[in-house]
């Protein structure tokens, strides 16, 4: 298949409500073929399979509970088994539709985690979803921040094989960790402010990469309200990075998320 796969985007928030018709258009132009969208919590779900029913065969619904739930904005908290429990029947509701549990993980950011019991919360929370992803088939897709080593080791204790790590801010030797266990990194279009990221795609293999926008977040500049279509960015900067044709980037991190989401190569063919 020729174009891109944007294997973590927000295109439910807020940001997009005014203008999502033009974003998505703007994505089809700029070579893209899917958005894979992800959720936070669960007052979220329903907008998210309404934006896959209406851009059907563009937009695939990722369900799941984020290791952080803002009661608002001023007050972020760890996430409990309570929201997964909330969270439950209206991924039940659709799994058929689903393409991935997501965006599931550990954050232990200190201005989220207080206290060990918030780190042994978001444990809990992981591990029910982890279990979920099993009986479901379906791969996780995964959020890590300043928590790759503890998110890796809890993911490979659990026999999760089908893992996607989305803008990991790890050390590269985790990552290598990760890449032996088989799991895969998306990169977003921050890399070319981010000599993290960096250094992780100079030692990442290809076979390990797919692309993400996280938009609105993560995009090119700071501040400004990033969208899928930039994930071409990423594309080019890891070519440069490797020393391989933008072609070649193109065409491997594509295969890399259809071998990692069989539903949407099932769904993109049908």
């Amino acid at each position: 298949m020729h174009g891109y796969i944007d294997c973590h985007c927000h295109v439910s928030a807020g940001d997009f409500d005014k203008d999502i018709e033009t974003v998505i258009e703007r994505s089809k132009r700029a070579g893209l073929l899917a958005l894979l969208a992800v959720a936070e919590y669960a007052g979220e779900f329903d907008k998210i399979i309404a934006l896959s029913q209406r851009f059907q065969g563009f937009v695939f619904p990722c369900l799941g509970v984020h290791p952080v739930q803002e009661v608002s904005s001023e007050q972020p908290r760890s996430a409990s088994l309570q929201d997964v429990d909330a969270a439950l029947p209206i991924i039940d509701k659709y799994k058929e539709q689903l393409v991935a549990l997501g965006e599931v993980g550990l954050d232990f950011t200190p201005r989220y985690v207080k206290s060990e019991s918030d780190k042994a919360s978001q444990r809990q929370v992981l591990i029910r979803q982890s279990h979920l992803a099993k009986e479901l088939d379906l791969p996780l897709n995964v959020h890590s921040r300043s928590a790759g080593r503890p998110t890796i080791q809890l993911l490979k204790e659990q026999g999760v094989e089908r893992v996607l790590l989305h803008a990991f801010d790890g050390k590269v030797s985790v990552a290598m960790e990760a890449v032996q266990a088989g799991y895969f990194f998306s990169i977003p279009p921050s890399i070319i402010r981010s000599e993290q990221k960096q250094k992780l795609v100079k030692q990442l293999p290809l076979e390990s990469m797919c692309l993400e926008s996280d938009a609105p977040a993560l995009g090119p500049e700071k501040q400004v309200r990033n969208e899928p279509q930039n994930i071409r960015i990423s594309a080019e900067y890891i070519s440069r990075i490797k020393g391989v044709s933008v072609e070649k980037v193109m065409e491997a991190t594509t295969h890399n998320a259809l071998r990692l989401f069989p539903k949407l190569k099932w769904a993109m063919e049908a």
